[in-house]
């Protein structure tokens, strides 16, 4: 729980200097201890230190008119010092998914946050709406799909 709250504050923390209202400052272990619980919520190790973390959950009510069954990737952070992991960690995820016997593996980002989005596209995902969520952060979400 630790090491996934240091990672997601870390992250959150690098975003807020970037002016990208996307995350709490500060995660509080309410919002990730039922992932965690349900074994849903990985740290990812590069050597002894952990550099990341990812959930893949099995719904997203975000996507509850998507057909199809799928993964949803959720709270995939990385610390600076790890620029890079993100990729091998929806690599993972995508593997993750197909073994579950998932069609498809889906995440969301705030609309207006453009870094993501292309960094999705590059990555095989295509971009499939944007949805309009209330409340902070953003009113937007817009929705990602990877088959």
């Amino acid at each position: 729980m630790d090491d996934v709250l240091s990672v997601l504050d870390e992250a959150a923390g690098w975003l807020d200097m970037q002016g990208i209202s996307q995350w709490p400052a500060l995660f509080e272990a309410a919002l990730v201890e039922e992932a965690i619980s349900r074994g849903e919520t990985w740290p990812v190790e590069v050597g002894v230190e952990v550099a990341g973390t990812v959930t893949v959950d099995r719904s997203d009510p975000l996507w509850a008119d998507a057909g199809g069954t799928a993964a949803y990737v959720h709270r995939m952070a990385v610390r600076r010092w790890a620029a890079g992991l993100g990729a091998v960690i929806l690599g993972w995820a995508t593997e993750t998914a197909r073994q579950q016997g998932a069609d498809a593996l889906r995440l969301d980002c705030v609309k207006s946050n453009d870094r993501p989005r292309s960094y999705y596209e590059e990555r095989g995902f295509v971009h499939r709406g944007d949805v309009p969520v209330g409340g902070a952060p953003s009113e937007a979400t817009a929705g990602w799909s990877c088959s």
